[in-house]
């Protein structure tokens, strides 16, 4: 009986196994268009964001997003969707920096909600990623930062590109790992407004200090244990900080990378006793666990 359930227990992993390959191959050769398309170029973008700017100050509440009502009511949505779309690379090489940023940040944040609302509700994947997140998470959405494909600036890009091959690459701003939002708890909070060119900065600074003065997903501090717990975007992307926190005195002792991140967190901190405490770099570093369960308003209750 044991040696018959252990056979059947190893014959069912390794079918979940051979599944799970196989599905996830196939996703790998899908190129998935999900936004409304529009082959209009034009030189003319509104700044402000406005569109995008009323729809999140109409879903989004305490940080978390009504993924159901703009199921709903997609019109706000996919109206900027046509407009990130549709701006003439010519246009767009003539943006300030500001402009830019602003831009890429927001149609992050956009297509992903995007993403989301395409594939509401979720269900969870027969993959080995599906079966051990969250039924409730955007990693159930197959190649969602891979496979799905947005127009912007009259052409198609992945969410991945444009975190990693743009905002990561084109900008010397380590702060969008604070703005960027990937619909889960674990991801720094999404504001209830659009990011703009003439207080783009003024926001980064609100989301860095917002999500490292978070106990639950930012940086928590043990003084009784001498330890540090961050949140794994600093493991994930530590190096990004290097240029422009990585010139410091203090934490000597420790790599590159350490010495960026705990240098970022001593700046945004707002308890002094905290800041004291680093200051000291008497303490190990550990990471929070990541939560990617939906930042969805209400629960997820579909």
């Amino acid at each position: 009986m044991n040696s018959m359930l252990f056979k059947l227990t190893t014959g069912t992993i390794f079918s979940i196994l051979v599944l799970s390959i196989l599905v996830n191959s196939k996703g790998d050769s899908l190129s998935v268009t999900s936004s409304t398309l529009s082959n209009e170029m034009v030189d003319s973008f509104d700044q402000t964001h406005s569109d995008f700017d009323s729809l999140l100050k109409s879903y989004v509440h305490d940080s978390r997003v009504d993924y159901r009502g703009i199921k709903k009511s997609p019109d706000k949505l996919d109206a900027y969707l046509i407009k990130l779309g549709s701006v003439s690379e010519t246009s767009y090489e003539n943006w300030a920096e500001e402009q830019k940023l602003a831009f890429w940040i927001n149609a992050y944040n956009a297509f992903t909600i995007k993403a989301i609302v395409d594939n509401y509700p979720l269900k969870r994947g027969f993959t080995l990623v599906g079966l051990f997140v969250p039924s409730n998470s955007i990693l159930q959405i197959r190649g969602v930062w891979s496979d799905l494909k947005f127009r912007a600036v009259g052409k198609l890009v992945t969410l991945g590109e444009i975190e990693h091959e743009i905002l990561r690459k084109q900008f010397n701003e380590p702060r969008i790992h604070f703005a960027i939002n990937c619909a889960s708890k674990g991801c720094p909070n999404i504001r209830s407004e659009a990011y703009r060119p003439d207080i783009i900065y003024e926001q980064l600074e609100s989301q860095a200090i917002d999500f490292i003065n978070d106990p639950m997903k930012g940086v928590k501090i043990d003084h009784e244990n001498n330890g540090v717990k961050l949140s794994k975007i600093f493991k994930w992307f530590g190096k990004d900080f290097i240029t422009r926190y990585g010139n410091t005195d203090l934490f000597n002792g420790r790599n590159a990378t350490e010495k960026a991140v705990l240098s970022v967190v001593v700046n945004y901190l707002q308890d002094q006793d905290k800041k004291e405490f680093l200051k000291g770099n008497n303490f190990k570093i550990s990471y929070l666990s990541y939560d990617w369960s939906f930042n969805e308003l209400n629960g997820y209750n579909p």
